[in-house]
């Protein structure tokens, strides 16, 4: 018998993914429930409170972003786990590219959440959308934990 944090789901099924309403209260702890079940389904607990932390700022992001057509602010979450590596993905309807940070801590008020998901992840960088909108993403490399 093993723990849930033991087993391995197949690669295929190991992608999960979440659509919020930018304006709840309660998207950002959605998207940090959502990750933490996953992950512990796919036996990656470990992860767990390093990519809600992520997710918490990048949903903070997101959700400060997030833009829509008729007043609709969608923020998507979406966990992809290979065997090599977890990558988070936050997405708005924003076009405007994210600063990412530079490798020193940042004086402003703004960049620290990103300093801190490239503080905790082994890459961070984003990406448009086809449909509109960016993708903010980050990856834990399994290879060195």
């Amino acid at each position: 018998m093993t723990s849930p944090d033991m087993r391995v789901e197949p690669a295929s099924a190991r992608v999960r993914t979440v659509s919020l309403l930018a304006d709840h209260p309660g998207a950002p702890s959605a998207a940090r429930r959502t990750a933490r079940l996953a992950l512990h389904e796919w036996g990656l607990g470990h992860l767990a409170d390093d990519v809600e932390l992520c997710l918490s700022e990048l949903v903070g992001n997101a959700v400060q972003h997030a833009k829509g057509k008729r007043g609709e602010r969608f923020v998507v979450v979406a966990l992809r786990c290979s065997e090599r590596w977890l990558i988070v993905e936050v997405s708005d309807q924003d076009p405007t590219p994210p600063t990412l940070p530079a490798a020193q801590l940042p004086l402003a008020d703004s960049g620290r959440g990103l300093f801190i998901v490239r503080a905790l992840a082994d890459a961070t960088w984003w990406a448009p959308r086809d449909e509109g909108g960016k993708t903010v993403l980050c990856r834990f490399d399994f290879d060195h934990l």
